[in-house]
């Protein structure tokens, strides 16, 4: 690339409109940074009471999906079949404990780790409790790891028909409402565990403050020292726009699966798979998009650092580290509400934009330096160039 000839019109003091347009652009940043600020609170405030989609794809052919996937990877329940059944409390008839396994996504053998403060557990049977006899109770401290020992089913109880016996590691047995269980606990693979973090609330609510924090702050010093950031001042790479583009693909995605299709969503997390080839057909896209995301990181790093020196490398990927967070909650967020929908499509569209046009820059300012779209007037310092 040829550095083109200087040509100096004459002296123009630009101080004045320098000052006065960096006034503005702080002035709108810092709105629009409060106006982001706002608006994500008020839809995670919203995130977990949010309206079930009416488009959702059916119970039935998501539970068809798991009972193939079941099948065809031999799960364990199936060699029980016919030994560890359900009670059902009063009589001797039994529930078929793969249906169970279905639409409840867990069964005997099936471990569990306690998340709250204390699981309480009762001592004697659930029909005691039912039938308001006196009974006791014993609590299982946060960070112990439970086993679902039975499963039983009483018709009669109104507050909750399913009770889950569990065993602790001290060989301790008790009893438990299902929907309480469920509250207090997570499934004990690392992957679930990660899922369930990174879905909790309060996390969201601090990613987003400090998302925003960290933007504003590498915006100012990127700005003053006029650095290379993705998507406005960009290095002559793919990757680092593929990979935000992807990040938002992939959370746009996650949010779409726990909008249409809640159970297959849920029984990957209490079965969770790396093989982007072992799960039902909407899981195995968003398996490929995880391990996109993963390669085209490490091809990004090795391309930013082939391209900037070591300071401006770790300035610019904070930087593309900023923007990607703030893509997975905004549109983790959003698309929960379909506004994430169209917002993608304009903000994939944005993002090649910006990145053909700067990859078709082939000139440099013979002045400061900047690259330039063509031959002329320098945006960034006024010379002429020819």
């Amino acid at each position: 690339m040829d550095k083109v000839n200087l040509k100096r019109e004459p002296r123009v003091d630009f101080s004045t409109r320098e000052k006065a347009s960096s006034y503005t652009l702080q002035r709108y940043g810092l709105m629009g940074v409060f106006l982001l600020f706002l608006l994500s609170f008020l839809l995670t405030g919203c995130y977990h009471k949010k309206t079930p989609s009416s488009f959702r794809l059916p119970d039935s052919i998501q539970e068809a999906q798991i009972s193939r996937r079941i099948e065809a990877g031999g799960d364990s329940i199936l060699k029980e079949k016919d030994t560890d059944n359900i009670e059902w409390s009063g009589t001797r008839s039994r529930v078929d404990s793969l249906s169970f396994r279905v639409k409840h996504h867990y069964s005997q053998g099936f471990n569990f780790i306690v998340t709250a403060d204390s699981l309480m557990l009762l001592r004697q049977q659930p029909e005691e409790a039912v039938n308001k006899m006196e009974t006791d109770s014993f609590a299982v401290k946060k960070g112990k790891e439970v086993v679902v020992a039975d499963i039983r089913i009483l018709p009669n109880d109104k507050q909750d028909s399913v009770w889950v016996q569990i065993a602790t590691e001290d060989y301790a047995f008790g009893w438990v409402h299902e929907n309480r269980l469920l509250k207090q606990v997570d499934p004990a693979d690392p992957i679930s565990q990660f899922i369930s973090t990174f879905s909790n609330i309060h996390l969201l609510i601090f990613l987003i403050v400090i998302s925003i924090m960290g933007v504003g702050y590498l915006a100012r010093k990127i700005l003053k020292k006029n650095a290379h950031i993705v998507h406005f001042n960009d290095i002559s790479s793919l990757y680092p726009t593929l990979l935000a583009v992807i990040v938002a693909l992939s959370a746009a995605f996650y949010a779409s699966i726990q909008l249409f299709a809640p159970e297959t969503w849920r029984e990957f997390y209490f079965h969770p798979s790396l093989n982007p080839f072992s799960q039902p057909p909407l899981l195995n896209i968003f398996l490929v998009l995880v391990w996109a995301m993963l390669i085209i990181g490490i091809a990004t790093i090795d391309d930013v650092r082939r391209l900037l020196k070591s300071g401006e490398t770790l300035l610019y990927l904070c930087g593309l580290g900023a923007v990607c967070a703030v893509n997975y909650i905004v549109f983790s967020v959003l698309t929960l509400y379909y506004i994430g929908y169209p917002l993608l499509i304009v903000y994939i569209y944005y993002a090649f934009r910006v990145y053909l046009r700067k990859s078709s820059e082939t000139y440099y300012c013979g002045n400061c330096g900047v690259r330039l779209h063509r031959k002329g007037r320098c945006p960034h310092c006024g010379a002429i160039n020819e």
